[in-house]
């Protein structure tokens, strides 16, 4: 009898202690991109750094999404711990009123917390669909990017800026289904926005001879003018299979965001796990090991208290506009 007490009695304190744990445990949603591209991958990687440097107090969640827009939309309502990534550009024009945002409201409780790697601008065509540029697009079938990402945002001002507006047939379609149209012919070409080297668009040269569609000098300016946030960019030769010639192209700064329905003590607890874990996430994916302290003068502000909490904790220097 005594020892069923005793053994009830353990029982008990185990239970109490394992929900003491589970208690303590911070959930946390991670929002990016569709699943397969290069920024799901950052949010599967970044979850695993929240629980190394947590030691599991942090308990993240990946959620896929269709891109930056869904995220910044989806932000200004979801509750708790919801952590999105999205070019700062669009955080400005949602707190505007901008289009896709118009009549919107909640987007003032957006608060930065850390760069991540950009995006690059990736025009992909078969070698052999006769295109050399983005002109010579004019009357063939073209995926613009997938629905709602900054690759389409991109695709639209550098197709707009060339007087291209109305001339390329876009082909309104997931990112995912793109590979596969180029490969089986049903397009020319496809654009996205990922960093480089993008394992989408590797996966397809691999396979299928490609072309990517660079920009010329006098062609970045007409597009920086329509969408200031891009700045240039080289994808090296070599980079892709079959590839091989630098192609010039265009760059935009991602960061992730939360919002003022985050605690500070989460907020500071995920942007220290953040930096501490960034150079061994970067031994696993380079694309890591180019974000620096300074790319915070790109983002849109303002950032999270607990953010900035840590920021002064580790003396990096934060924009005044950030604050």
């Amino acid at each position: 009898m005594k020892s069923g007490i005793a053994a009830a009695f353990a029982f008990a304190i185990a239970a109490a202690s394992a929900a003491g744990v589970a208690q303590a445990q911070t959930r946390v949603t991670l929002k990016s991109a569709t699943a397969g591209s290069s920024y799901y991958l950052m949010m599967v990687q970044l979850g695993e750094a929240l629980k190394t440097a947590s030691s599991g107090e942090l308990s993240p969640t990946i959620e896929e999404s269709q891109g930056s827009v869904q995220n910044v939309k989806e932000a200004a309502r979801r509750p708790g711990n919801f952590v999105f990534t999205t070019p700062p550009g669009l955080v400005r024009d949602a707190r505007e009123g901008k289009a896709p945002f118009a009549g919107e409201t909640g987007h003032d409780a957006l608060r930065a917390l850390f760069p991540i790697p950009g995006i690059t601008m990736h025009w992909v065509v078969r070698a052999d669909a006769g295109v050399a540029s983005l002109s010579d697009l004019a009357g063939k079938d073209f995926i613009p990017g997938g629905r709602g990402t900054a690759g389409q945002r991109l695709t639209a001002a550098a197709l707009t800026a060339l007087g291209l507006e109305g001339k390329v047939r876009l082909v309104d379609t997931e990112l995912g289904s793109a590979p596969a149209a180029v490969r089986n012919r049903q397009v020319a070409g496809y654009g996205t926005a990922s960093t480089h080297p993008s394992p989408q668009v590797q996966e397809l040269a691999a396979t299928t001879a490609i072309r990517l569609i660079g920009l010329s000098p006098e062609e970045l300016e007409k597009v920086r003018a329509i969408d200031p946030s891009s700045a240039p960019v080289t994808i090296a030769r070599g980079t892709y299979p079959g590839v091989d010639q630098d192609v010039r192209t265009l760059s935009v700064p991602v960061a992730a965001y939360a919002t003022t329905r985050m605690d500070e003590a989460t907020a500071y607890a995920i942007t220290r796990a953040y930096w501490t874990q960034r150079e061994a996430m970067a031994r696993q994916n380079p694309w890591w090991g180019g974000v620096t302290h300074e790319m915070l003068a790109a983002v849109a502000g303002p950032l999270h208290p607990g953010a900035l909490r840590y920021y002064a904790e580790a003396r990096i220097a934060v924009p005044e506009g950030l604050r």
